[in-house]
């Protein structure tokens, strides 16, 4: 039966309500010089519920919106007022994320990116500082208060039909069929040796594998598929460390900057291209108008095919996982690493020996790396970039993201980031059920007037090298004015 249908059937047009984040003040609670004591409020989180006990110290959205600094971070959670400044540090999707959210209503960002609230709300009490004034809205008054709760209608909607619950069987075979992959290659060159013919073939096996393996760890970085998450994250450094040969960290502290601010410059470190690429508006002008040349970006489209495709894995993603695991002593994700080409000279190294081994490791990285970059840059590239205008979380990313049609092969290919927009709205949510939620998701971006792009795979590749060559032109006119 069809999503839709079962919405139907159930009569499901509320859900059930989201649950409580923030259940009590913080113990021995003082008073701040540029806050209030209150009554206890009644918190609103999709249904109001009574608070106990303590009053709690009220604040404007202005007064929130002036601790947006380093070292001085506040954030609203469901009209609590939170002040993350000291755990930001300690914060295990990164500091750079909650402070990318300071002085803002980090509400629908908090519930996208964690799955277990049991867990995180038992973070959130000792940093609970007060909440908003009864007065004020519970979003800053620049967000439509219609869009952003019909968002929440919708995600609690998705909860009651359980699609963020994951089917374990779904990446196991995902799974085995990297592992059938990598076993066929080993035994085809046990076979028949090491001719230029094997080599070739068991390249391409290694490929798909590489590749196959960077769409599970990029589900695994995302959801817990286990019920008990020390199992999720052990499995997340098998196939990112041991058959990628990269660390969980640096993925998980570049990626999730990416979910929070997609195409938000500087806030998305996949947009930071330069100075090899000029990517949007903004950049390629400000570059332009200071008459910056390192390159000549008037050719970026076309050296994008000689530098940005073959390299952007062996080179720039492998060497930048390296540097920061080993400057910021990621030990755990050493050791896996380490087991990953460990693993290679033991099943390979008698074929080709050290350095044809590390030839073979590094052709199977450079030729999986067009994969990976079409599937990652077709649904953002092109799409808008600006700098920071604290937009609602629906249109945040669905302004900076966009959809490739649906098949098996695409889905396959592209690890079922064909629905980009899904993912992005719904980080935490497993891949295999995307195709379920979008014609809700589509409907709710008809009824608010934002674009729902969704175009066939290689529309979306060629508009990566269309986008940049309209960027490379807003250079040139800024340069040579």
């Amino acid at each position: 039966m069809r999503l839709e249908e079962k919405l139907e059937k159930n009569g499901h047009v509320g859900g059930r309500p989201e649950r409580c984040l923030s259940e009590a003040p913080q113990e021995n609670q003082k008073p701040r010089a540029n806050g209030k004591a209150a009554c206890p409020a009644k918190q609103e989180a999709n249904g109001k519920l009574d608070m106990p006990g303590r009053s709690l110290n009220v604040y404007t959205w202005q007064e929130v919106q002036r601790h947006r600094q380093e070292g001085d971070q506040w954030l609203v959670i469901n009209r609590k007022v939170y002040d993350v400044s000291q755990w930001a540090s300690r914060h295990p999707g990164g500091s750079r994320v909650l402070s990318h959210c300071a002085g803002e209503d980090a509400t629908d960002t908090f519930r996208a990116m964690h799955l277990n609230l049991d867990v995180v709300k038992l973070y959130l009490k000792p940093l609970l500082i007060g909440e908003l004034a009864p007065g004020e809205p519970s979003q800053e008054r620049n967000k439509n208060p219609q869009l952003v709760e019909d968002f929440r209608e919708l995600r609690r909607t998705l909860e009651a039909l359980n699609m963020f619950e994951a089917n374990v069987g779904f990446f196991l075979l995902h799974l085995a069929q990297i592992l059938v992959l990598e076993a066929l290659a080993w035994l085809i060159l046990c076979r028949f040796g090491n001719g230029w013919t094997v080599t070739v073939f068991i390249s391409v096996l290694l490929t798909v594998s590489q590749a196959q393996s960077s769409f599970l760890q990029h589900d695994l970085g995302h959801l817990t598929m286990f019920k008990k998450s020390t199992w999720n994250h052990v499995m997340h450094k098998l196939v990112m460390c041991h058959l990628k040969g990269m660390s969980t960290n640096w993925w998980n502290y570049r990626h999730f900057q990416h979910h929070i601010k997609p195409n938000i410059y500087p806030k998305d470190p996949d947009i930071d291209a330069g100075p090899l690429f000029l990517l949007g508006e903004s950049q390629p002008v400000k570059y332009g108008k200071k008459k910056i040349r390192f390159i000549n970006y008037e050719k970026q489209h076309l050296y994008f095919y000689m530098v940005g495709l073959p390299f952007l894995m062996p080179a720039y993603f492998n060497g930048q996982s390296m540097q920061v695991m080993y400057l910021r002593k990621y030990w755990a994700d050493i050791v896996f690493v380490s087991s990953f080409y460990i693993r290679h000279f033991i099943t390979f190294g008698p074929f080709y020996g050290i350095f044809g081994t590390l030839m073979l490791i590094y052709l199977v990285k450079f030729l999986e790396s067009p994969w990976i970059a079409y599937v990652t840059q077709m649904s953002h590239i092109p799409m808008r970039m600006s700098k920071e205008e604290n937009r609602d979380w629906l249109s945040t990313q669905v302004l900076a993201t966009c959809n490739v049609e649906q098949s098996f092969f695409n889905d396959w290919f592209t690890g079922h980031l064909n629905f980009q927009i899904e993912h992005h709205l719904f980080p935490t949510m497993p891949c295999h059920n995307y195709h379920k939620v979008a014609p809700l998701v589509r409907s709710l971006c008809a009824k608010h007037g934002l674009q729902y792009v969704n175009k066939p795979m290689l529309t979306a590749f060629g508009d990566i090298v269309r986008a940049l060559k309209r960027s490379a032109a807003l250079w040139m006119d800024a340069y040579y004015e």
